[in-house]
């Protein structure tokens, strides 16, 4: 098993008066040559948006972008003609394909929007652009690993999918729980985030934000704390 380990306090950093933002990997004005992505995860931030502020309309192009709101709602508006509310206990899926313009604003014009944006290379490119959301409520088991986005391959009716052979799996635990996360492909690696408690896993103690990235392994034991939620993705390391 091959590990790495990136501690909360290593992220990048960026404070743009209406946004602050912690990047997991290389993006904007953060660059670091050995933090580009872990195998087809690409982007993983961290940002606060500031109220009634947000992301103008700007374009994405063959890229599958997954957003987890933590607290407030995203106002969210494409040229597929999807327009709507995306709040926290949602989470929204975006396949950007040949081309699409987006636009996502905070919707409170009190509050801080909290969120995770995420991005995955596909494993096709130029596919038509297609959006969806659903409740995490629906997808997430308690003190279990949930998947919660699969492969378009394995996908199922009304399951979330993406262009990739790529699982994100949420976990969200109210009572001390230890547990084995099996992967589903044998040349996949995962990124584990620890969004809030306590998780130990290869002999590391991980949390608030820490991070750790795992392949060359068939099975991963973790040993998680009461009251931990974490974000598991597992990615194409190649």
């Amino acid at each position: 098993m091959n590990k790495i380990l990136h501690p909360a306090a290593t992220r990048g950093n960026a404070n743009y008066g209406w946004l602050q933002a912690k990047y997991s990997f290389s993006f904007a004005n953060y660059f670091d040559p050995n933090r580009i992505q872990f195998g087809q995860l690409r982007v993983l931030n961290d940002d606060i948006v500031a109220p009634a502020m947000g992301f103008g309309t700007h374009p994405h192009q063959n890229m599958e972008i997954v957003t987890i709101p933590q607290s407030g709602a995203v106002k969210h508006k494409d040229s597929m003609g999807n327009e709507g509310i995306v709040a926290a206990g949602d989470i929204q899926v975006m396949s950007a394909g040949s081309g699409v313009e987006h636009s996502e604003q905070n919707a409170s014009t009190t509050e801080p929007l909290k969120l995770f944006q995420i991005w995955v290379f596909p494993d096709t490119e130029n596919v038509e652009p297609r959006y969806d959301q659903k409740k995490i409520a629906s997808l997430v088991k308690p003190n279990t690993i949930s998947t919660v986005v699969k492969p378009k391959s394995v996908a199922k009716e009304n399951d979330l999918w993406i262009h990739q052979q790529a699982y994100f799996n949420i976990g969200e635990f109210s009572e001390n729980t230890t547990t084995t996360y099996s992967l589903n492909q044998a040349d996949n690696g995962i990124y584990l985030l620890v969004i809030n408690g306590t998780v130990i896993v290869n002999n590391e103690t991980l949390s608030d934000r820490d991070a750790i990235g795992l392949w060359d392994t068939d099975n991963v034991d973790l040993s998680i704390s009461e009251g931990t939620r974490l974000l598991l993705i597992e990615v194409p390391m190649n």
